[in-house]
């Protein structure tokens, strides 16, 4: 179990980057040096590592890091099978796994493997279930399951070695947020509008103001739960600069969806000084509460986490 006694500490998450095995070691060990908390991978079909194998060797090459993709793909794995894997991974990494999902969403990528790209609201309907399904396989129950997508009898398998290993669902829409505030460990926030043409870029819709609104809406929404909800922020951008308007201004040029006001205030930029980059962290745990952040630079980060890791009032 992750040590969640206190509400408010910062985690960190480092998404690799690197392409090649020895630089997955190599990252992994630089950035439980620099002060993270978690090593991401990803789920897509592209000429690149699958999700998983990759974090097994980056939790090998080290001792304290925590793994978790950010985020599988459900539609591209059945929940017993991916419960299977993160299971023998949790086992075998003693106890440092943690399993990121999300519903999909490039629909190129759909379209690569021939499989049906179904309206949100069906792909989002499949992933409660699987959320569920997930839930009460790691927790070693026996499950027997009939939903709309899935039905299981009597399915069973090895039990996480973690008393609760944490479920991170990164969802956007009212039904599929409601349903995370209460199965979820971590609510990964999505702030993407509509995709692009591309398949995997999207419009932003990082308003204060719309934030607010979804934050209020999951605290409503999360029931008699009797553990912690944590929320998770991916940081699109990490620049390091004297001038922080200057950087957010650049910025709204290449977003037209985008103000200055809200690139300086939302938690998915991060910008400024490492001073100023940790005050507007502490910022948004203050507005927001989210505590969870994910990067793609360690180096450009580490002195952030230095500052709220020194500065024990910010951090907790």
């Amino acid at each position: 179990m992750i040590d969640r006694h206190s509400p408010s500490r910062f985690r960190f998450g480092y998404e690799m980057r690197t392409a090649d095995a020895a630089g997955v070691r190599d990252e992994a060990r630089r950035a439980e040096a620099a002060g993270f908390d978690l090593f991401h991978s990803w789920d897509h079909v592209v000429d690149g590592w699958a999700p998983l194998a990759p974090l097994l060797s980056a939790a090998e090459a080290t001792t304290r890091l925590r793994v978790c993709p950010l985020v599988i793909n459900n539609d591209f794995h059945h929940p017993v099978h991916l419960a299977r894997e993160i299971a023998s991974m949790d086992h075998l990494t003693d106890g440092r796994v943690e399993l990121g999902i999300g519903a999909g969403h490039s629909f190129t990528e759909y379209d690569q493997i021939g499989q049906q790209f179904d309206p949100p609201a069906v792909r989002k309907a499949r992933l409660r279930e699987s959320v569920e399904i997930l839930r009460r396989l790691l927790d070693g129950e026996e499950v027997d399951f009939d939903g709309e997508h899935y039905r299981l009898r009597t399915a069973k398998i090895l039990r996480s070695r973690q008393e609760r290993l944490p479920i991170l669902v990164g969802v956007a829409g009212q039904a599929a947020l409601a349903h995370a505030a209460r199965h979820a460990d971590t609510i990964g926030l999505m702030g993407l509008g509509k995709t692009l043409p591309d398949g995997h870029q999207h419009e932003v819709r990082w308003g204060s103001e719309r934030l607010d609104r979804t934050i209020a809406f999951i605290r409503d929404n999360t029931g008699s739960r009797s553990t912690p909800l944590e929320l998770n922020a991916l940081v699109q951008v990490v620049t390091v600069t004297d001038d922080r308007r200057a950087a957010a201004e650049e910025l709204v040029t290449r977003s037209p969806s985008l103000n200055v006001e809200d690139a300086l205030t939302t938690p998915f930029l991060a910008l400024g000084t490492h001073d100023e980059i940790a005050a507007h962290l502490v910022d948004c745990r203050r507005r927001w509460g989210i505590t969870n952040f994910s990067v793609r630079t360690i180096d450009d980060f580490e002195p952030v986490i230095e500052r709220l890791r020194a500065d024990g009032a910010r951090a907790e």
